[in-house]
């Protein structure tokens, strides 16, 4: 039962960080907001990650490798929509993926599965084909 509390309190450590940061990062990102929006002469993909969150150039990359034409269309209007000051808030990886998608861009993102595995972490092909071994032996 107390693993079980431990592991608890370790994910809402985790996740009390990762709110943290992305609190941080948004500080950092609105104080010169001001200050950038004056530079009009910015290229439109720079305007577009000085206000990306959490993963959104994550998002933004992946977009970009899978989609290039399209990807350059949605990004210069998402500049300009936040050059103009219709956009803003911080676009985080979620949203950016859900306007993708919404579009019809579905991007492919790289996910991973991880399972506890003798008090270690690891990941759930890893896991399988461990298992599946042990029953063939």
């Amino acid at each position: 039962m107390s693993e079980d509390d431990s592991e608890l309190e370790r994910l809402k450590a985790k996740r009390l960080a990762e709110m943290q940061q992305n609190i941080s990062t948004r500080k950092k990102i609105e104080t010169p907001l001001a200050n950038s929006q004056s530079k009009t002469t910015k290229n439109p993909r720079d305007v577009l990650v000085g206000r990306l969150g959490f993963r959104g150039l994550e998002v933004l990359q992946n977009a970009e490798s899978q989609f290039p034409n399209d990807t350059t269309m949605v990004v210069e209007k998402l500049a300009e929509l936040i050059t103009s000051g219709e956009i803003t808030e911080i676009l985080d990886g979620g949203k950016l993926l859900a306007l993708f998608r919404s579009i019809g861009l579905n991007i492919r993102m790289e996910t991973k599965i991880n399972v506890e595995q003798d008090g270690k972490f690891v990941s759930l092909s890893d896991k399988l084909s461990n298992k599946s071994s042990d029953e063939s032996d």
